[in-house]
């Protein structure tokens, strides 16, 4: 079993996840949008047990869309990074892909809420690149 980190931007939240993954994802859905502020969340998915908050527990804000039936977000109340959150049942870790502080070894295996995807989205490939 491997352990994967991360923590948020300011370093006020470090967490660990113990792999492998359930599902690793890029969900179109409005509602990702705009949480994230981009096209897609890019989310790994665990059970409860997987995921370990190392410091800053404390630090993570949680919220619940009320009109929604499972829609939740958390973020570092410090930076507001997102953050790792249970979902609804509590059976289940929603850990954002870009909190991890090493590389993964692994990539999305799949878009979820394909059909409400923002109008101007442009798959990656063919994009320019620049560094």
């Amino acid at each position: 079993m491997t352990a994967f980190r991360g923590s948020c931007l300011c370093g006020e939240v470090a967490f660990a996840v113990d792999g492998p993954f359930d599902k690793f994802l890029n969900c179109h859905c409005s509602r990702c949008r705009k949480a994230s502020g981009t096209a897609h969340s890019c989310e790994v998915i665990v059970r409860a047990a997987a995921l370990r908050w190392l410091h800053g527990e404390a630090s993570v804000t949680r919220f619940d869309l009320p009109q929604a039936r499972s829609f939740a977000t958390a973020f570092c109340s410090r930076c507001g990074s997102p953050m790792p959150h249970l979902t609804r049942s509590g059976r289940e870790a929603i850990v954002p892909a870009g909190s991890f502080d090493q590389p993964l070894g692994t990539a999305p295996d799949r878009h979820v809420h394909w059909t409400s995807r923002a109008d101007w989205y442009v798959h990656g490939e063919r994009l320019l690149i620049e560094d």
